[in-house]
């Protein structure tokens, strides 16, 4: 078998970048994706190499023999982080848009991923709001018992304690939000 390495030192050259996770966690339609997708564009724009990681996309794909209960959510996340724990050790900036419902659930991925790699935002936006934004109905199929487990509904959503930014996506244009985004984490990405 035939084995190829490459040298960190290329990689270093390649990518003149720090990596981090960006972990945005918030209620099901407060704008997570939405930032996530925009912020990366942004990055692209200064020439940081990212990818999104999204809760929908995974769930329809690498982990679509998970539930929505708080152990299957557990593994949800616990199958993210080391996802982005290899990532992020080929110096790739990784957007994460996850519920990530409970205190626990983002403790573990922050400690998979690593403390000093774990830049954690809480995308605040109403229950109301959310539920407005929803063109699914979702929360609406969650109130009649159609939907069991769903965060802000019948499962609970445990708002973080000391996140590292807070995003308001209902008074704040997602234009602005993602310039306060770079502007917090710039320092950290750019490699002197």
């Amino acid at each position: 078998m035939i084995s190829i390495s490459v040298d960190r030192s290329f990689i270093d050259e390649l990518l003149p970048q720090h990596a981090i996770v960006v972990w945005l966690t918030g209620l099901s339609g407060a704008g997570k994706s939405t930032i996530a997708n925009a912020l990366k564009k942004h990055l692209i724009e200064y020439e940081i190499f990212n990818l999104v990681l999204d809760g929908n996309v995974i769930r329809s794909g690498l982990n679509k023999d998970l539930g929505f209960s708080l152990p299957d959510r557990l593994e949800n996340i616990r199958r993210v982080a080391e996802i982005c724990k290899i990532l992020i050790e080929n110096k790739i900036v990784v957007l994460c848009a996850f519920i990530s419902p409970t205190i626990e659930i983002r403790e573990l991925a922050k400690k998979i991923i690593g403390k000093e790699y774990f830049f954690e935002i809480y995308i605040k936006t109403s229950f109301e709001i959310c539920e407005e934004r929803d063109t699914q109905g979702l929360y609406a199929k969650s109130r009649l018992g159609k939907i069991n487990d769903f965060t802000g509904v019948s499962s609970p959503f445990e708002i973080p304690e000391n996140p590292d930014l807070i995003i308001d996506t209902y008074n704040v244009s997602v234009e602005e939000n993602v310039r306060k985004i770079y502007e917090t984490i710039s320092p950290i990405l750019r490699i002197s």
